[in-house]
């Protein structure tokens, strides 16, 4: 077998034959100017419009097909098929640029173990957002951090990296889109960070912050209405999960959320 990469790529893809060649080309090409060896996955989500054929036609891209059972479960089934010593999560319109990977991996030199772009903080910026999105996902947020994650502004961005070791650890111990996540009908955007990132801080690994670019995408599949209902309920699952104990097997760290999450800083 090959070495493993340096950097895993992972991609969910649900009916994205229209916006998927344009994000493939844009991070095959950084990956080429790299130094390092990386690997692309995009995981299909049970798509009906030849997604996973597509991705399938470009060279060093691997396919992942699941069964359509929403984002977050198509995401874990990337991360723990990834053989990278970081895995990145991104989305299938690349809304924020492949290139601010470049901002996140010195913070693993720095001993953290999860980092999370942000569209919130000092740098950070966001194009073309209208203004009743954004007004609602202060909202959203403002219950996150309320319910499950004090102390971290953006945990919806889907700019996401880990070590390898603690995306496998992260991804098998999730209760709400695990092995047995079920069929959903049409696109489904869920809060799956949001139990990624309860379980990161309870389990003790250190989260950084770090201001990114995002665009806002016309094609977005988010509904408003749908999607926001989904999230809180993601959010209240994962309350509920904590207090009925379905995490206990790790204990938890001190209530001081500085302890384990960390806002972004310039290296």
């Amino acid at each position: 077998m090959a070495a493993p990469p340096f950097l895993s790529v992972v991609i969910p893809a649900y009916n994205e034959i229209r916006r998927l060649p344009t994000t493939l080309a844009a991070i095959s090409a950084y990956l080429a100017r790299q130094s390092f060896p990386a690997e692309i996955l995009v995981v299909d989500d049970g798509s009906t419009d030849g997604t996973a054929g597509l991705a399938a036609s470009y060279a060093g891209v691997h396919v992942l097909r699941c069964e359509h059972r929403g984002k977050g479960f198509a995401v874990r089934a990337g991360a723990l098929a990834a053989r990278g010593e970081y895995v990145l999560l991104c989305d299938a319109d690349l809304a924020t640029p492949i290139e601010e990977w470049e901002k996140l991996w010195p913070y693993f030199s720095a001993g953290f173990d999860v980092v999370i772009g942000s569209r919130e903080g000092i740098g950070a910026q966001r194009y073309d957002e209208p203004f009743h999105r954004h007004l609602m996902g202060r909202i959203f947020n403002l219950l996150v951090q309320m319910i499950a994650l004090p102390g971290i502004n953006d945990t919806q961005c889907g700019f996401k990296a880990l070590r390898l070791s603690v995306a496998h650890d992260l991804f098998r111990r999730v209760r709400i889109y695990g092995d047995d996540a079920p069929m959903v009908q049409g696109a489904a955007v869920t809060a799956y960070d949001v139990e990624l990132l309860f379980l990161a801080r309870q389990r003790g690994y250190r989260i950084a912050e770090v201001p990114v670019l995002w665009h806002y995408g016309t094609e977005t599949k988010v509904d408003p209405v749908r999607d926001s209902w989904r999230n809180l309920r993601d959010v209240l699952r994962v309350r509920f999960n904590a207090w009925r104990g379905a995490y206990q097997d790790s204990p938890l760290q001190p209530a001081d959320s500085s302890l384990s999450t960390e806002r972004g800083r310039t290296l």
